[in-house]
């Protein structure tokens, strides 16, 4: 199972996510997996409902990008055994998943550290655009 990857919406099965994180050669020194799944909300940052989000990758720098903050991520957090950061790029509609952050960790704390950890560093480092459609309008967001 690859620990990073850029996905089409629709092909990211949560179930599959976690099972393969149990059957990680970690996972018996574990007690906890913490999960973080983003979703298309249906107002837009500028107000308007929100027709759809348009995400845009430079998919192998982002990949880079992605392996480098799972591995920091593992490194700062002794804790925390693995780590899966999915990120969806493809149009999206309200209630779409967006981004599957996974974490094995020893104890919660470890597991829910990472995963806080790695969400902020994935909405800065990986060149990840996104565009928001709305009815008052489309703009590009800084912050994916």
């Amino acid at each position: 199972m690859d620990k990073v990857k850029i996905v089409r919406k629709g092909s990211c099965n949560l179930q599959e996510l976690f099972e393969g994180l149990k059957l990680s050669p970690e996972a018996l020194r574990c007690g906890a997996i913490a999960c973080f799944i983003g979703i298309v909300r249906g107002e837009g940052r500028k107000g308007g409902r929100v027709q759809k989000l348009v995400y845009k990758a430079w998919e192998e720098e982002a990949l880079k990008a992605l392996e480098q903050i799972r591995e920091e991520t593992l490194r700062e957090n002794r804790g925390a055994r693995d780590l899966l950061i999915y990120h969806v790029v493809d149009e999206l509609e309200p209630g779409d998943e967006t981004l599957y952050i996974l974490a094995l960790g020893e104890h919660r704390g470890d597991a829910l550290n990472a995963v806080s950890q790695a969400l902020d560093k994935v909405k800065t480092k990986p060149p990840i655009w996104k565009k928001e459609v709305t009815d008052k309008g489309e703009y590009w967001v800084e912050e994916a």
